[in-house]
């Protein structure tokens, strides 16, 4: 039976409150996530929490198993430090191509994010990591570039997750000062000075890692996902 008009929607909502959560760590590494509980939680169908779970593996955050078995990724410090240096070429050429061609809105738009950073500078560090992250997205969503903007979110997203389980303790401070220093450089038009804040603030986020994972808590799936669920719909 074919699903209704608006599925492509419906995947969209999972995707959103799925990927929260596992970058907020209510999700731990490991945790299976089966189609039949995804689809009682968020009110769809096996088939459409299936085409979301495609959707967060082709991002690097869901792992695909034998037997349609889906689980939370566990990341690598190792494999994290290649992606962390793939990242810095990626976003450097992001910020290049926008460098002096933003519009006001636009970059009324960076600032209003990073005030809404500021605001969760005192709250969990998992989601000041999160909107760390987005802010970095909707740079390459400036770009206009569909490709640009896969690639960019993937791996930002991949380096999110990294983060939140292995990242020591730190003021957000200092990442809210440098997407700031950013901005300021895309506003004055300097590609060059912008590239080079943008190398050094992914460095440092970088070796914020640490290679302890936070211990596991074993949580109800349907409990962890209540209130992503309720935020999505």
């Amino acid at each position: 039976m074919p699903e209704a008009p608006n599925s492509k929607d419906k995947v969209g909502m999972i995707c959103r409150a799925l990927r929260r959560a596992i970058i907020e760590q209510a999700l731990e590494p490991g945790a299976k996530l089966p189609e039949d509980s995804l689809g009682e939680r968020f009110g769809v169908s096996r088939t459409i929490a299936r085409y979301a779970l495609g959707q967060l593996a082709s991002e690097g955050l869901v792992e695909l198993r034998r037997n349609r078995i889906a689980v939370v990724v566990t990341p690598s410090w190792q494999d994290a430090r290649d992606i962390f240096d793939i990242r810095m070429d990626l976003e450097r050429l992001i910020v290049r191509k926008i460098a002096g061609k933003l519009s006001g809105s636009q970059i009324a738009r960076l600032k209003a994010h990073v005030e809404a950073e500021r605001e969760a500078h005192d709250g969990p560090n998992a989601v000041s990591i999160r909107l760390a992250t987005e802010f970095h997205i909707m740079l390459a969503s400036m770009t206009n570039s569909p490709v640009l903007v896969r690639y960019v979110s993937e791996i930002a997203y991949r380096c999110c997750l990294t983060l939140s389980l292995f990242s020591r303790p730190h003021s957000s401070e200092c990442g809210i000062s440098e997407h700031i220093a950013i901005i300021e450089a895309l506003q004055d038009g300097d590609a060059n000075k912008a590239m080079s804040l943008m190398h050094s603030h992914l460095d440092s986020v970088a070796n914020r890692a640490l290679v302890e994972p936070t211990p596991a808590r074993g949580r109800d799936l349907l409990d962890v996902l209540a209130p992503y669920a309720e935020e999505a719909t």
